[in-house]
């Protein structure tokens, strides 16, 4: 058993230097803790099965691959997880520009069709709607690390977006909101690292 927990060290920790991932990257990934990740790349424990098959899936090997010393015959595909992150982010952001996309159009419409009232805050809405698509892509994929700046980028044009809506009024006293608002996000974040 001591030698087959230090294949499966061995062939963790080359297969997430390979992918230039740290051990926090892997963790997230995985959803376990880089505490996790340490003890099987020392040996000191290995992975559940369940765990072994997300890690072949997500480095492109088989479980054999990871259990095995020798790999003569098959190699880890070079750069699977930079082509999956690349894929991700082309998703994510096309998500992005179609958010755009549409207020643009509206915006062309309404204005064709001569509406009466600031067509142009369509824009600044837009920001939130995008925060939200970014933090539900960045959840999807396991990339989580960015949602607290997603988030805070969301509360904020939330709130210029308010304002800007009742520009008239001048309810300054909306942003006044979002300090708690954004001391809530640092200390939640701070939280999360701590668990990790």
């Amino acid at each position: 058993m001591t030698d087959l927990k230090k294949t499966v060290a061995k062939n963790i920790s080359e297969l997430r230097r390979k992918s230039g991932l740290t051990q926090l990257d892997l963790a997230e990934r995985l959803n376990y803790s880089d505490k996790a990740v340490s003890k099987w790349e020392s040996g000191a424990s290995i992975p559940d099965v369940g765990v072994l098959l997300e890690i072949a899936k997500l480095f492109g090997v088989t479980v054999d691959y990871l259990l095995s010393e020798e790999h003569e015959k098959e190699e880890p595909c070079a750069g699977t997880e930079n082509i999956r992150s690349r894929r991700h982010m082309v998703i994510t952001l096309l998500s992005v520009a179609l958010v755009w996309l549409i207020a643009t159009a509206v915006f062309v419409i309404l204005e064709l069709c001569g509406a009466k009232w600031a067509t142009w805050l369509l824009f600044a809405y837009a920001v939130p709607v995008s925060s939200v698509v970014l933090i539900v892509f960045n959840s999807i994929w396991g990339y989580k690390r960015k949602n607290y700046l997603y988030i805070s980028v969301l509360m904020w044009s939330l709130i210029a977006s308010i304002y800007l809506s009742v520009l008239s009024l001048n309810y300054w006293q909306l942003f006044i909101i979002g300090i708690p608002g954004q001391i809530i996000i640092f200390l939640w974040a701070g939280m999360k690292k701590r668990e990790k």
